[in-house]
């Protein structure tokens, strides 16, 4: 079979391979896939910047990626030929509180992704793709929708009448956007161009602020609720949008720490978290069970992510990587692989 390999650690160094096609054992499923999306994580993981938390030789990445069953090992019961299935961003994470020893294994890093045609998994480490939904849809599921549903259910109990701020038009950003309005909160979105904040009125945002032409957006926003603030912010700036994110928020918020792209250091105001009972909490993709009840949702609301218009194929994969990290793209960058 064709995989996706990286070696020496580099974007320039991903090359097509050509691979024993593996064989399940007990315990184990075979799923040919057939799509993946793309994390800004695996622009990091493909550089090797993860350092002694990820394989540094030889690596196929991209963690999420979506197939059909194709072969069942001995002892398997819940799988079957034919089924269409996801992976889990944390293989060994079933359930219950995060703990070291999940999110030291994580695919795409730590061990080989998706970025293949075919793909042993534990039987455990899949879940069901929603009816609804094709391989390319269902690949954007497993890291990006996971984290938007754990800032804003798992872990910030959003619902309705909740105001809630989420940034750009990034995969995990749009779907705290469509998350949130499921839920029937009323959303604070910003972005930088007309024509994203068009995208972001179209799913449901209620008010947009362009951060380009505003960088003082955290006091719009604020001003925008008659001084009330926001309950919920999705940060996935980091270092120059935190600042900005807690002047948004009212008394008893919270800012959902996700992404970096803009820096890892940020100053922090702690006066303020303390006197307004502020709380910033990490987001990440969660457990297989979070991520069943992030399927189960999905499909009983028919919710479809937003794809970049640009689809590539896994010999393209650098070029995918590159469209990512320039920026370029609105929602999600899938690869076809099947």
């Amino acid at each position: 079979m064709k995989a996706a390999m990286v070696d020496p650690m580099g974007i320039d160094n991903i090359q097509i391979v050509d691979v024993p096609d593996p064989e399940p054992r007990e315990g184990e499923v075979v799923v040919a896939l057939k799509a993946a999306s793309l994390n800004y994580r695996d622009i990091l993981a493909v550089d090797g910047g993860y350092g002694r938390m990820q394989k540094q030789e030889r690596l196929i990445p991209l963690s999420d990626g979506a197939g059909e069953v194709v072969a069942v090992g001995a002892g398997v019961r819940e799988w079957k030929a034919g089924d269409r299935v996801m992976s889990c961003f944390f293989p060994r994470w079933q359930a219950g509180p995060l703990r070291p020893e999940v999110v030291r294994e994580d695919l795409g890093g730590m061990f080989d992704g998706v970025a293949a045609q075919m793909r042993v998994f534990k039987s455990d480490a899949l879940v069901r793709i929603p009816s609804s939904m094709s391989f390319v849809e269902a690949s954007t599921l497993p890291c990006a929708a996971a984290t938007a549903w754990s800032a804003l259910f798992e872990l910030g109990r959003v619902g309705p009448g909740h105001r809630v701020v989420t940034q750009g038009t990034g995969g995990v950003s749009l779907f705290a956007l469509q998350f949130a309005r499921l839920a029937g909160a009323e959303v604070f979105a910003t972005s930088s161009s007309p024509e994203k904040l068009e995208l972001l009125r179209k799913l449901g945002a209620a008010h947009v602020v362009n951060h380009r032409e505003d960088p003082e957006w955290g006091k719009t926003v604020m001003g925008m609720t008659g001084g009330r603030g926001v309950d919920h912010v999705v940060d996935i700036g980091g270092a120059e949008t935190l600042k900005q994110s807690m002047r948004a928020l009212g008394p008893g918020g919270t800012v959902s720490m996700i992404g970096v792209v803009t820096g890892t250091k940020a100053e922090l105001n702690v006066p303020i978290v303390a006197m307004q009972a502020l709380r910033l909490q990490g987001a990440n993709a969660g457990s297989r069970l979070m991520l069943q009840r992030l399927a189960d949702a999905v499909e009983k609301n028919d919710l479809k992510p937003v794809i970049d218009r640009t689809i590539f194929k896994l010999s393209e994969l650098g070029d995918a990587l590159r469209h990512l990290q320039a920026g370029k793209h609105i929602g999600k960058v899938c690869v076809e692989i099947g």
